[in-house]
């Protein structure tokens, strides 16, 4: 089965930072160490404002944290089901906090992107990564899992045996579109029951405008009257979708990496073809002017070198040293994971030479790192099964299959490397058993607080150019240019994002309308 790629900030960041164990959480009372004051004492939720009835004993609810990692503190907060009948059932939503090291000014949820993206795992994982220490000082960081995600309630629809599998399914050469077509269509259908099955309700309630009516419940919980928010890729169309909905609860929000909401899923495939395609070139620049590079001089010389290197793994898989069978969609994964971070090319570049050499064994390590998948073979995350699930309630997918082809088509004139693996992806969406529940739509918050949207001119997995939409349509947005390579830019920029981020957060500086950073 095939997919649109996700972005996801957390592989990016694994690749830095590692991945850590996460241990058993213990009850702390207060007073009881050295770790975060968790407990029954918790601050009280910050209601505000008129809330509806039926809704308050969600805002209201008593949250116990817990110890856990011995300097966190985890939590599962309550939320409805179907906000449309809030009595039906409810679900819950994990987090995890780090205590400001000094006196806290309140609370800054974090969303790593995905969809999918495990927020519970960014701070846990790579904290230093995503804030500064100047932030760290001033607010407590607050990761969660949206709804269907992670340590919440989550989506589920593969075992790690069927992920697997998955990861080595390719098309053969030769093999005819309508052929294709009806491959992807019954695979499609096979993984939409399983979801179906394994999930049950759940799986028709993991959209955004969900997940963001979500949010306002934890901005209670954590005890903040009004939300602040760092977002990154996905995660602007959550901050996004939350100050639509919920404006005058808005406090301080930074929205980094940012999609165009107005934008169908195919233009956002389309878009994020052509993005990769020109960081390929970059990259491939780069590398030519280092003494290891494997790549030929010239730029189209060294691109078709990779290129003919895809099609080679396409026509014949390759296998790794431990055995493991390497076919073109775990290639293409490995290779397009080291393109979100520049400062990581250098893996991509001993992943390609010893890929022409015949040993695809880092690429697969690079794909295992994407796919959240352990040495052992199980996956950390149900990132995947997360991604798929979202996506089909909040777009609509091409159904036609004259439609789906000539995409197809376009994705590969847009991005001869990349679009061909692009393609099709609406197919798994076409058989899911929940229609989508919500529209592309230009965002709009008139009465929300000043926003700060930021955007990554070399950005492959949210296009610049959709942070300059995106802030065009948020009427109290500012935009900010961080002039670099690689998907997001706080926490991987120099020190003028992290000041202007920062300033923000702490006092309350909006930045200047149009600032660039180099």
């Amino acid at each position: 089965m095939r997919s649109i790629f996700p972005t996801r900030l957390a592989t990016a960041a694994i690749v830095l930072s590692g991945a850590l164990a996460l241990s058993g959480c213990q009850v702390l009372t207060p007073g009881s160490g050295d770790g975060p004051q968790t407990g029954a004492e918790s601050a009280p939720p910050g209601v505000v404002g008129e809330v509806p009835a039926d809704l308050s004993g969600f805002y209201t609810q008593e949250v116990d944290w817990e110890l856990c990692e011995e300097t966190f503190a985890c939590a599962t907060v309550e939320v409805p089901l179907d906000y449309g009948n809030p009595a039906r059932d409810s679900i819950d939503i994990a987090l995890i906090r780090s205590d400001a090291t000094g006196d806290a000014q309140g609370s800054v949820l974090v969303n790593p992107g995905g969809p999918g993206g495990s927020g519970v795992n960014i701070v846990r994982d790579a904290l230093t990564y995503v804030t500064s220490d100047r932030l760290r000082v001033a607010y407590d960081v607050v990761g969660f899992d949206p709804r269907g995600v992670g340590a919440s309630s989550a989506v589920d629809c593969q075992t790690d045996e069927e992920r697997e599998a998955d990861r080595l399914e390719y098309l053969e050469p030769g093999i005819s579109d309508a052929e294709a077509l009806e491959r992807l269509t019954v695979e499609a259908e096979e993984f939409a029951a399983q979801c179906a099955e394994r999930t049950g309700e759940l799986l028709g309630f993991v959209d955004t405008d969900s997940a963001a009516r979500d949010l306002d419940i934890l901005r209670a919980a954590v005890g903040d009257e009004q939300l602040n928010f760092l977002g990154f890729s996905y995660g602007t169309s959550l901050g996004a979708a939350y100050a639509e909905l919920f404006p005058t609860n808005t406090g301080r929000l930074v929205l980094d990496g940012a999609v165009d909401l107005s934008l169908t899923n195919e233009e956002i495939t389309l878009g994020q073809a052509r993005a990769f395609e020109t960081a390929l070139g970059t990259y491939v620049a780069d590398c030519q002017r280092t003494s290891d590079c494997p790549l030929p001089a010239g730029l189209d010389e060294g691109v078709a070198v990779i290129q003919d290197l895809f099609r080679s793994v396409e026509d014949s898989p390759m296998t790794a040293a431990d055995g493991r069978l390497v076919t073109i969609n775990t290639f293409f994964s490995g290779f397009i994971l080291p393109l979100y971070d520049n400062n990581n090319w250098p893996l991509l570049t001993s992943a390609i030479d010893e890929a022409l050499q015949g040993d695809p064994s880092v690429m697969l390590q690079l794909a295992d790192l994407a796919a959240e998948r352990d040495p052992d073979g199980s996956y950390a995350t149900n990132a995947s099964d997360a991604f798929i699930a979202i996506n089909c309630l909040d777009y609509p997918m091409v159904s036609d299959p004259a439609q789906l082809a000539a995409d197809a088509d376009r994705l590969t004139e847009a991005s001869p490397t990349f679009g061909p693996y692009l393609a099709y992806g609406g197919v798994t969406c076409n058989a899911w058993e929940y229609a989508p529940v919500l529209e592309p739509a230009p965002a709009s918050a008139p009465d929300a607080a000043p926003m700060v949207v930021i955007g990554t001119t070399g950005d492959p997995a949210t296009p610049y150019e959709w942070s300059l939409a995106l802030a065009d349509q948020l009427e109290t947005a500012v935009h900010v240019t961080w002039d670099g390579e690689g998907h997001t830019a706080y926490g991987r920029a120099d020190s003028c994002i992290g000041d202007l981020v920062d300033s923000y957060f702490i006092d309350g500086t909006v930045p200047e309308d149009g600032v660039r950073c180099d």
